[in-house]
């Protein structure tokens, strides 16, 4: 069945308006200043090194003080954050107190180490924060010049878990405005910059997570993803991420918060620089619901049914996937074959071409009170009225608008939508769900490209906007994803895959995740590089 003439209409009108960002942004962008030549510099500290779980060890053990870990991080992120822009406040001295007090904590406690580890399985480490996640003291403004003067005044619940388990925060990342578009760039905080190329985009909403996790400015993070702002970020800067099953980790204070049935596609979930943290840290996140997930359960990969899907069949919206990031998939299908005797099977969905659609209009559906969500231009506008994004995109022309013209885009883009979804739409996503739940079921996963190109330069993201497309479409279909780094292509560039599993099977993908480390090397230090 074929594309009705309005939803035709609607494919040529989202190029058309795009086409008119990319002439804008060429001709009228202030252009960045060049960091040519400069790159990170390696790590040189061994503690930076080390995983989450591997410090906090350290710690327990008083190998090492906690103060020296965390200070080790702070002198990192003071080295490399001037060039990607990714940590935008600090709280570098509260930090080194509570490191303070976990190491007298650690000098005083008589149960041994094994207490300290069922209690406080992070104790001393350093953890980094998005900004659209409330850090109790710390900005909460998730890039808006509007929100300026907003500060957390409670801890999101997710962050609050955390620290319970002994982590310490660091500071706050940066993200792209209200965390709709895929670079974190925003007017209040400036551009984030990837450390393998700092002429390159991190990625958003993530985008500072990404980069200073990537950066080796931290050793885990959090993230929340909607249509792919923990897994794009974790891809373009060469680290691990999960995308939980709806539900299971809490949304609650963040911002800007869901509206209609947003919050059915919106996840919570950890990033970091090694495998193994992933599953602790989702234990720690996901609290009393952590049960939900099997995370105790002992996975054998040799008894998981694999499949792998090389791209979305020939999207209108989306670019063909590179061949590097083809090639690489290739040879993990290869590597699993030749490893575990298993049969990796190549599947298609006809329905995957239609994922841009099939994301865009259930974002727009209204909740079960039949309440529309939020409209854009009006998170646009908050506190104030809302925003009138023809105007906005008049003032960004001559230098006053408050807004990115990424913001101004979606505000745009969004009275494209059609009041009424599509019957075809639906019908293609229902369609594609029950396949998809059919083929994995309860030990299944299978591979699907993260993106169709490496890390693009800065601002390129405007010119090939629903590239993005080969994430969202998961998050329509609630389905568990382990973002994978598989090392650097020949420019130096991370290379990754999609580890999909189905609902509430999150210890699949975790597990596979920690095979592709030992297997492909996991994160390369981009200092070395």
């Amino acid at each position: 069945m074929a594309l009705s003439r309005l939803e035709k209409a609607q494919v040529w009108l989202f190029k058309a308006v795009m086409g008119v960002f990319s002439l804008l942004l060429r001709f009228l962008s202030p252009r960045r200043p060049t960091v040519s030549g400069k790159k990170l510099p390696p790590v040189s500290n061994p503690l930076l090194l080390l995983s989450a779980t591997q410090l906090a060890k350290k710690i327990r053990r008083r190998e090492v003080s906690s103060v020296e870990v965390v200070q080790a991080y702070i002198d990192r992120i003071q080295e490399v954050n001037p060039l990607l822009n990714a940590v935008v406040k600090d709280r570098f001295a509260a930090a080194l107190q509570e490191a303070a007090q976990v190491d007298k904590l650690i000098e005083e406690e008589t149960g041994g180490e094994e207490v300290l580890e069922d209690r406080l399985p992070l104790l001393g480490v350093p953890l980094s924060v998005k900004e659209s996640f409330a850090l109790l003291g710390m900005p909460f403004t998730t890039g808006m010049i509007s929100r300026r003067r907003v500060v957390a005044t409670v801890d999101s619940p997710l962050v609050a878990q955390l620290k319970r388990a002994g982590a310490i925060p660091l500071g706050v990342t940066n993200t792209s405005e209200l965390c709709m578009w895929g670079e974190s760039h925003n007017h209040l905080y400036g551009i984030t910059s990837n450390p393998y190329d700092l002429e390159r985009t991190s990625g958003g909403s993530s985008g500072g997570e990404g980069s200073i996790l990537g950066g080796a400015g931290a050793v885990i993070g959090v993230g929340s993803d909607i249509g792919g702002s923990i897994r794009i970020p974790c891809f373009f800067n060469g680290i691990f991420g999960h995308k939980t099953t709806p539900g299971v980790v809490s949304c609650e204070n963040q911002y800007p918060p869901t509206s209609g049935r947003q919050d059915e596609y919106l996840s919570s979930g950890p990033m970091c620089r090694y495998a193994e943290d992933l599953l602790p840290m989702l234990k720690i996140m996901a609290g009393p619901k952590a049960h939900m997930l099997s995370l105790n359960t002992k996975v054998d990969l040799k008894k998981l049914r694999f499949f792998t899907i090389p791209h979305d069949g020939g999207s209108a919206f989306t670019y063909p996937v590179s061949k590097d990031l083809i090639d690489i998939q290739r040879k993990v299908v290869r590597r699993l074959e030749a490893d575990f005797g298993v049969k990796v099977q190549e599947v298609q969905f006809p329905e995957l071409r239609y994922g841009f659609q099939i994301w865009d209009t259930y974002m727009g559906l209204p909740d079960k009170e039949g309440k529309p969500p939020k409209p854009f231009a009006e998170l646009m506008g908050e506190p104030g009225r809302p925003a009138w994004p023809v105007w906005e995109l008049l003032k960004w022309m001559i230098g006053k608008s408050e807004h990115t013209l990424a913001a101004i885009g979606v505000g745009l883009l969004e009275v494209t939508r059609s009041s009424k979804a599509s019957s075809f739409i639906i019908q293609q996503k229902e369609k594609l769900q029950k396949e998809v739940e059919e083929l994995l079921g309860t030990d299944g996963v299978f591979f699907y490209p993260s993106h169709p190109r490496v890390a693009p330069k800065h601002h390129h993201p405007l010119f090939r906007p629903f590239d993005f497309t080969y994430t969202g479409i998961i998050n329509i279909l609630g389905l568990p994803i382990t973002q994978c780094p598989l090392g650097l292509n020949e420019e130096g560039l991370p290379l990754g895959v999609q580890v999909v599993g189905g609902k509430l099977q999150d210890h699949l993908t975790l597990a596979v995740a920690l095979y592709l480390e030992n297997t492909f090397g996991g994160w390369r230090d981009p200092g070395a590089n």
